[in-house]
């Protein structure tokens, strides 16, 4: 493979523990109470999607999205300091950033300001990715191609076959194959492997891209 595109949040950093924790708290501000348990399960299956697309999910009425998604952006980022990133992400991207005739980018439904302010900005490893699509960057977001096609376009790749999209949801699955090129499934931050049974490569580890 000559040209990498990855997620960010269960690919290359863990984010569940500053995301998912403040919305469930978010949610009981807004008077929806959950059980441990019912909380529990909310968390593993709604993380790794865009938010509006849990708030869907958790059957949040719509006239209350745009106030609770901004309570729980504001909250998750008060909450910053529990993101940690994956053992081996750095090393790994930085030999295949340094392999001759590979080339790194980022497709991520984060949006463009996002990324720059709390990625790049604070995360060495960023400095491998040619480039970075975001959310604004395109029309559809995941599952639909878009993301992915404009990383190809930005890359100059336009051999579909030498190219992989690294992520860790169903989502991620299935923008890859729309848009043509393999998956590689990142297990080791997946919320629910099964649902990614369809990947190309499943990865324990971030090093074994290193083998593709």
């Amino acid at each position: 493979m000559n040209n990498f595109i990855f997620d960010v949040d269960g690919t290359l950093i863990n984010t569940y523990e500053m995301y998912m924790p403040a919305m469930i708290d978010v949610l009981a501000k807004y008077g929806f109470a959950y059980t441990p348990e019912e909380a529990e399960r909310m968390k593993h299956d709604l993380f790794g999607i865009t938010g509006k697309d849990a708030l869907v999910i958790a059957k949040i009425p719509e006239e209350l999205h745009d106030q609770i998604l901004a309570d729980w952006f504001k909250l998750s980022y008060e909450r910053e300091d529990r993101t940690t990133v994956y053992p081996d992400v750095e090393v790994t991207l930085s030999k295949l950033a340094n392999r001759p005739g590979t080339s790194l980018a980022v497709a991520t439904s984060k949006l463009g300001e996002e990324y720059q302010e709390h990625i790049a900005a604070k995360f060495d490893f960023a400095k491998n990715f040619k480039t970075a699509v975001t959310f604004d960057d395109v029309k559809n977001g995941k599952p639909a191609p878009d993301m992915i096609q404009l990383a190809l376009k930005r890359l100059g790749n336009s051999d579909l076959n030498t190219a992989v999209y690294v992520g860790d949801t169903v989502n991620d699955l299935l923008a890859a194959h729309a848009a043509g090129i393999k998956f590689a499934a990142a297990l080791y931050g997946s919320g629910d492997a099964t649902k990614l049974a369809d990947a190309d490569f499943k990865l324990s580890s971030p090093t074994q891209l290193l083998e593709l």
